[in-house]
């Protein structure tokens, strides 16, 4: 398996065009939970291409956008340069490089699953000033609500490079052992992204685990993804529904 950081070095202009943005729902209910206000300081963790980041910066927060990979950080940081809350900060999850005690909240979109989760656990109970609190957020795509999207699945699992491996789903089962002793709690809220072919392909080749044009089944999965949009779209477009999972509480210390 590629490196986790190095993995979507050659995705990035897709990822931050294609992939999903986050309800407003989640910044709803961290204010109503959690006691999130503006003046709240947010590390957000594996930042990526800023797709979280910004919507805390929308709400008004200072935002650390802690990014291992140089190429996604120069995306978010063009992307979210006319927010001069926004800090762009070459680190990780293990290591964040943030003072002790300093940051209100630590998110992870689309990220957790990649961390070493005993370090990260240790990094982020560092980090966070006393009852302060972890939000883990996956769009989690649905495998089988409409004939479109259980025909998508079988065609990742035919030609996904290490799909089955790297699935985030096998690791949101470790969340409990990441929060214990404390509990967590979960909220899922509907998200959806409507695309027609040509932002699909773009959509399908943001994801780190399907072929590049130098594999040998690049163009098999080229044809076999145009079969299926022909198949089942509607109007020119398909949809990618989600349910956006957040699994927030907050890490003791002792």
């Amino acid at each position: 398996m590629v490196d986790s950081v190095s993995r979507f070095t050659t995705r990035v202009e897709n990822y931050a065009k294609f992939r999903p943005v986050y309800p407003r729902d989640i910044i709803d209910l961290l204010k109503a939970d959690c006691g999130l206000t503006e003046a709240s300081l947010v590390a957000d963790v594996g930042s990526g291409t800023g797709i979280l980041s910004e919507m805390f910066l929308i709400n008004g927060n200072t935002v650390f956008g802690i990014e291992p990979n140089a190429q996604m950080r120069a995306s978010a940081e063009n992307l979210l340069s006319r927010y001069q809350q926004f800090r762009s900060i070459a680190g990780a999850a293990e290591a964040t490089s943030l003072d002790s005690d300093s940051i209100d909240f630590v998110t992870a979109a689309q990220a957790f699953h990649w961390f070493d989760r005993t370090r990260a656990r240790g990094e982020f109970a560092r980090i966070l000033k006393p009852k302060g609190w972890v939000a883990l957020i996956w769009n989690e795509r649905r495998l089988d609500s409409t004939p479109f999207l259980r025909a998508y699945e079988q065609l990742l699992l035919q030609y996904g490079t290490d799909y089955r491996t790297v699935r985030h789903e096998k690791t949101t089962g470790q969340i409990a052992d990441f929060f214990a002793p404390q509990g967590f709690r979960c909220e899922s809220f509907d998200n959806i992204q409507t695309f027609d072919f040509e932002s699909l392909m773009g959509r399908v080749f943001s994801a780190s685990y399907t072929p590049e044009p130098d594999h040998p089944s690049f163009e098999p999965m080229l044809a076999s993804l145009r079969e299926v949009f022909v198949e089942h779209q509607q109007g020119g477009t398909i949809a990618f529904e989600y349910d956006t999972k957040v699994y927030y509480g907050q890490l003791s210390t002792t």
